[in-house]
């Protein structure tokens, strides 16, 4: 895959480019909807298809008292584009205050600059309703009358109903914070995962013959806190196991924010520094404080054979 950062970079494809364009945070149906026919044409007509998106999330910078929590990092984002969508080409623009000032018409005036000299754009897809440029004054409307002026075409793409309901990274977030998964995966149209890199932690479950993988997330919006049986993918392998999201009360120094460790069946090798996703599989039960360490080591003996449990009558 290429991961393209600069507009300049659109010089290095094949054009003409098919461009699909949006912040799409999680991926989700409604994202898919743009996103797809982008792939398609670009297979049909030649060409190279683009996702275009944005680092960080603009409320983080024009009013980050607002931004929500994401349900995909940037490279979180970035994966699933290419893995599950099979798009070859991602172009992640840097989103802060110059950017922000750039008119609508400015910015597709700069892309298409970019694309003159690889045969031009053949077509740009959004939703309908996306606003773009400085005070969002960039709209459909605008899209197409530059793409008329300058000879691409514009899809305005509409918006995505489940349950009578539209398709919204808003919707999603408040089915994964109350643990709704069912909901959260009709929505996404795939599992609803957390990406976070293997850390160094205290070491504690290792002590009690439980090693556990430390995962630093970045700011992902998190189902409730409590233990899971999970499964998790990276480091060219995959496992089942057993999750814990939350502030380990039971042990000294107890976190301030919830962290989620992973205790990975079969796992016998060091992955520090790997990335690695994590599938929520089924809630086992909430987080508590023990009496004592012991106490606790049973519990996650009983926290493994549920897990345990739970995968083979999946399987079944």
């Amino acid at each position: 895959m290429n991961l393209l950062r600069e507009i300049e970079d659109l010089k290095k494809l094949t054009g003409p480019l098919h461009m699909a364009i949006g912040f799409f945070d999680g991926v989700h149906l409604g994202h898919r909807a743009v996103i797809d026919p982008v792939l398609e044409s670009s297979r049909s007509q030649g060409g190279d298809a683009v996702v275009v998106t944005f680092d960080p999330h603009p409320g983080e910078v024009l009013s980050a008292r607002e931004a929500p929590r994401l349900l995909t990092s940037t490279f979180h984002k970035v994966r699933i584009f290419a893995t599950n969508l099979g798009a070859r080409n991602v172009l992640v623009l840097r989103f802060d205050h110059d950017f922000a000032g750039q008119t609508g018409q400015e910015f597709i005036e700069s892309l298409v600059g970019a694309a003159e000299s690889v045969g031009g754009i053949a077509g740009i897809s959004v939703g309908k309703g996306w606003k773009f440029g400085s005070r969002r004054d960039g709209n459909l409307e605008m899209l197409t009358a530059l793409g008329k002026k300058f000879g691409f075409r514009v899809s305005g793409v509409e918006t995505v109903q489940v349950d009578g309901e539209t398709v919204s990274s808003t919707r999603i977030r408040e089915a994964v914070a109350s643990g709704n998964f069912d909901l959260a995966r009709r929505l996404l149209g795939r599992e609803f995962t957390l990406l976070g890199t293997v850390v160094k932690g205290r070491k504690l479950g290792r002590t009690l013959g439980f090693p556990t993988a430390n995962l630093a997330v970045e700011s992902e919006q998190f189902p409730p806190a409590g233990v899971y049986a999970v499964r998790a993918t990276g480091a060219g392998d995959s496992w089942e196991g057993v999750g814990n999201l939350g502030y380990r009360p039971t042990v000294e120094g107890a976190a301030e924010e919830l962290l989620l460790e992973v205790h990975l069946f079969g796992l016998e090798h060091e992955i520090y520094g790997e990335e690695i996703e994590v599938e929520f599989v089924s809630y086992l039960r909430g987080e508590k404080k023990f009496d004592s360490v012991d106490a606790l080591e049973e519990q996650i003996a009983r926290d493994i054979e549920n897990a345990h449990a739970i995968f083979s009558s999946k399987q079944g």
